[in-house]
């Protein structure tokens, strides 16, 4: 078993907070979900998490011009330009502040970037320049009275509009111009939410958080602005001219008189001048002031636009509130085209596609990113998370969707191949606790803290069974047996193990002799067995042989109170996690222990902010909560209240690998240490929340003049933990339900590179392959190319052995060697193009009986052949009604023509007759 897992994608969360963005060919949207970024592309139907991360939660977002460039800043500053092509960071700047705003210009020449109440513009690496220092600052103003909130570039990248706090919008220039240095627009009374130039031109629209929209007109267009010959400013050229005038101080008294005579002449000719040029100064003209969302803010006062967005080209107006209503409107009549409700929570980005013909709204409050086309009104992507964390997760027995339980009550489907979620149940009144799939993948169950276990359908995606207690009991955890006909629960409260028959829906078995709660359970998955483990914080393994013997079990008494169990796939031994911080190993059949893990130093501390005690005595209340084995049994995974997930051997018992999840400081307990520099007599300084704003009246009110917020408040961040781990069926991938969301580690060959063969013999080599391809010996060629494990060779022997020599050539080989054979088939699959000749070879190697060994290798073939089959399906609908179309526009063709003809030839008949007539 290979150990390469690798982040792979980020599921369960969709959006967090910040800017989102359309790609510059409008396919797919970018997301920053905490520290990480999401590219959903809506063409195929696919997300993909970038393995880029940061340390801290991204805020803003931007594309370059030409597509190949993200610029990713932080909540602290913290700038990475990232190649979309090679997904690596290019370059890092610190801005040592938070950044509010960043655009590239028009031209990609530079980028503009609002920190707190200056406004930096730098050159952008867009192109290789040879430099090593990839943004130089080019200019910075720090005009403004308060916090900058959003800014534009002009179509021709020489200025730049920046609204702020103050309620002013100001104009710069990115050269130094002879008719404008600054220019400042008033008239709004409330915060500038979003500030858009007009296309082509120099006119503004400026949007408040009120909810007023006014239009400003320019006097001049791009081309008339005069670009000076001294790139200094009107302040340094009028102190160098001062300072020419006071050096001439030599000039005798007569002159200083005929030159003060000539000072009035030229002061009257200076006035001239000067009012002839101010009629060339770059000004603006308000054309009219409109009140938008009128209606929504008559209904609660606290309702405030918080997204705008202006695409230039259609001139379209998106405007969300504070309320999750967004409207649409077409400028500059400001005409009202849609209003439509997204949710309850407030709209916290907005972006439209450059084709003008979508919109991406996200909701902060629940993680919801959608994508609506408002010409046709209807959802091209739709997508929410959990809006709270994730407790339990579980794969379906090929590998394809994993289903996701929360504390909001959700139970989200989710396919691991596109990334999406496309169910989701809303059931539950209570946190969810334990999912579980059934093993033939036609259903799945939920337990929850309502009291109920739910049965749902995944063909009808419905509740079909709802299975609840005699008495009112809180469920903690819940299990399937291995045929699918037996459901089980157990209770926190009542501390008993529910069993029904999820066929009948009917309660079979109470199973009473815990003494605390029962904190988790499970059935064996050997086939035909319905053994059942149960754990309690009584600190005691209990084993279940209720329905083949007795209602007697077999208790094991453990060190500590029990948190998790889990079965190994072969159903011959059990795993028990301890409050401790150990996992122990028991034998099914005798009750034995096999040995155990000490793990509680590896999981690491992770000092909270809170925390009154040092990391050392923190590491003293870690425990493994959740655990589980590998496909093949081997390895047990475990994780808890940590970044860190560990990964055992369970025959050695020794660490093999420690995956860190995350290392986003905006989540609590992630570092080990607390900066002594907000340590003070008063207690840790980064627990005092200051709040500078009224994010969408979420906070009450304050006294006239008051900035801040009150400085008792606690700030308070989530902390890092791992509430569920689990193994993929196939073997290739895990899964963990961390406080970030559902996050996916995968490996397979060629992954990161290296070369690992499978029992290499010295005459294995590619030239062999292809020497023996040519002598048309395929036994002698199949088995190298299964040694080198290398994709290239082993897909030049699949496609070129025939079909009809295919069961001829697995005749001959061990059974090792087929289970390779059997996961080199899976992946092939899922790249070649040579589907008929690969089905063929799966089928001889499937149809030989007991030749293929590995349970993972044939769960994985049988994720690719879905996939495939899911694909096909659309083609062929897609042809299918493509096919009805023509046919019925040629039977309508054939119809036009034969009456054509039949009319044609009764005019011939009727002239025909007229002749004999005569």
């Amino acid at each position: 078993m290979r150990f390469n897992y690798k982040f792979q994608n980020l599921l369960g969360t969709v959006y967090k907070k910040g800017d989102i963005v359309f790609t510059n060919d409008g396919d797919c949207v970018i997301s920053p979900v905490g520290n990480r970024i999401t590219v959903y592309n809506l063409k195929q139907n696919k997300s993909n998490t970038l393995s880029v991360d940061s340390q801290y939660n991204y805020t803003a977002l931007d594309v370059s011009p030409n597509g190949s460039t993200l610029l990713a800043v932080n909540e602290k500053g913290e700038a990475q330009m990232i190649s979309l092509l090679t997904c690596t960071v290019i370059h890092r700047y610190k801005f040592r502040q938070q950044v509010s705003a960043v655009k590239f210009s028009p031209d990609g020449q530079y980028f503009a970037a609002c920190v707190g109440d200056t406004v930096f513009i730098m050159t952008a690496p867009c192109s290789f320049t040879g430099e090593f220092r990839s943004f130089v600052m080019k200019r910075v103003f720090k005009k403004a009275h308060d916090d900058t909130t959003c800014l534009d570039w002009s179509s021709c990248s020489r200025l730049l509009a920046v609204g702020s706090k103050d309620t002013t919008t100001k104009i710069y220039s990115v050269d130094y111009l002879d008719n404008l240095s600054m220019y400042s627009l008033s008239g709004h009374t409330d915060k500038i939410v979003g500030v858009f130039f007009e296309n082509k031109s120099l006119d503004l629209i400026s949007v408040s958080r009120n909810g007023q929209v006014c239009l400003w007109e320019a006097n001049l267009d791009s081309d008339d602005l005069v670009t000076s010959s001294v790139q200094i400013s009107h302040k340094k050229r009028r102190k160098l001219q001062k300072d020419e005038d006071d050096s001439e101080d030599d000039i005798s008294e007569k002159k200083a008189i005929e030159k003060e005579r000539d000072d009035v002449d030229s002061d009257d000719d200076a006035r001239l001048e000067v009012k002839s040029e101010s009629s060339q100064k770059l000004a603006y003209n308000k054309l009219g002031r409109h009140y938008i969302g009128d209606a929504i803010r008559n209904a609660s006062h606290r309702v405030k636009l918080t997204a705008a967005q202006y695409h230039k080209e259609t001139k379209l107006l998106v405007t969300g509130f504070s309320s999750g209503v967004f409207f649409l409107h077409e400028m500059p009549d400001v005409n009202l085209i849609h209003s439509l409700r997204v949710s309850e929570q407030r709209v916290g980005a907005a972006a439209v596609a450059p084709r003008g013909d979508w919109l991406a709204l996200a909701c902060p409050g629940q993680g919801q990113l959608l994508v609506w086309e408002w010409q046709s009104e209807q959802y091209v992507m739709k997508q929410q998370g959990h809006s709270l964390d994730m407790t339990c997760l579980a794969y379906s027995p090929d590998g394809l969707y994993i289903v996701t339980g929360g504390y909001d009550g959700k139970v989200k489907v989710w396919n691991t191949t596109s990334g999406f979620c496309f169910v989701t149940f809303h059931e539950h009144s209570a946190a969810v606790t334990s999912v579980q799939f059934s093993a033939n993948k036609k259903f799945f169950i939920s337990s929850s803290l309502d009291g109920t276990v739910r049965c749902y359908d995944l063909t009808r995606y419905r509740n079909f069974r709802t299975l609840t207690a005699p008495a009112l009991a809180q469920f903690s955890c819940a299990a399937l047996d291995a045929a699918g006909q037996l459901a089980a629960a157990g209770a926190q409260d009542a501390f008993d193990v529910y069993v029904w028959s999820v066929q009948f829906g009917k309660l079979l078995e109470v199973l009473g002799g815990h003494e605390a709660p029962v904190s988790s359970l499970a059935f064996s998955p050997a086939p035909g067995s319905s053994c059942l483990a149960t754990a309690s914080w009584d600190r005691s393994l209990r084993l279940w042989r209720s329905l083949e013997t007795s209602t007697d079990s077999e208790a094991i008494p453990l060190t500590a109170d029990a948190l998790q169990v889990a079965f190994r796939p072969d159903g011959e031994e059990v795993a028990v996690s301890t409050l401790d911080g150990n996992i122990s190993f028991f034998c099914v059949s005798s009750g034995e222990a096999r040995g155990g893990v000490e793990g509680r130093a590896d999981l690491g501390a992770g000092r909270g902010d809170t925390d009154l005690i040092t990391a050392e005595k923190m590491l003293k209340t870690k425990a493994f909560t959740t655990i589980c084995y590998s496909a093949d049994g081997q390895f047990i995974l475990g994780g808890g209240n940590s970044k860190h997930v560990c990964l055992y051997s369970a025959r050695d018992a020794i660490l093999v690998k420690k995956f860190v999840i995350t290392q986003n400081r905006s989540l609590d307990a992630v570092s080990d240490v607390i900066n002594r520099r907000l340590l003070s007599e008063f207690g840790n300084m980064a627990l005092v929340e200051e709040r500078g704003d009224l994010e969408g009246g979420d906070v009450d009110i304050r006294l006239p003049g008051v900035r801040r917020g009150d400085m008792a408040d606690r700030n308070t961040k989530p902390e890092v933990r791992v509430h569920c781990v689990r193994f993929s069926p196939t073997g290739d991938s895990f899964a963990a339900a961390a406080t970030e969301g559902l996050l996916l580690y995968g490996q397979g060959a060629g992954l990161d590179g290296t070369f690992r063969p499978f029992r290499l013999e010295q005459g294995a080599t590619p030239l062999a392959v292809a020497q023996a391809l040519a002598r048309r010996e395929w036994g002698a060629a199949l088995l190298p190319a299964l040694q080198l494990n290398e994709p290239a060779p082993l897909a030049r022997v699949l496609e070129a052995v025939p079909h009809t020599d295919v069961e001829l050539t697995l005749s001959s080989l061990d059974a090792e060697y087929v289970d390779r054979l059997v996961e080199q088939l899976a992946r092939q699959l899922e790249q070649s193009r040579h589907l008929e000749q690969l089905l063929r070879w799966a089928r001889a190697v499937l149809s030989v009986p007991r030749r293929v060994t590995a349970t993972a290798a044939v769960r994985r073939l049988e994720k690719a052949l879905t996939v495939k089959y899911e694909q096909l399906a659309k083609i062929c609908d897609f042809n299918k009604y493509t096919m009805r179309c023509i046919r019925s526009a040629g039977a309508e063709a054939c119809k036009s023509e034969a009456d054509s003809d039949r009319e044609s030839s009764g005019r011939g008949t009727a002239s025909s007759d007229d002749d004999d007539d005569d």
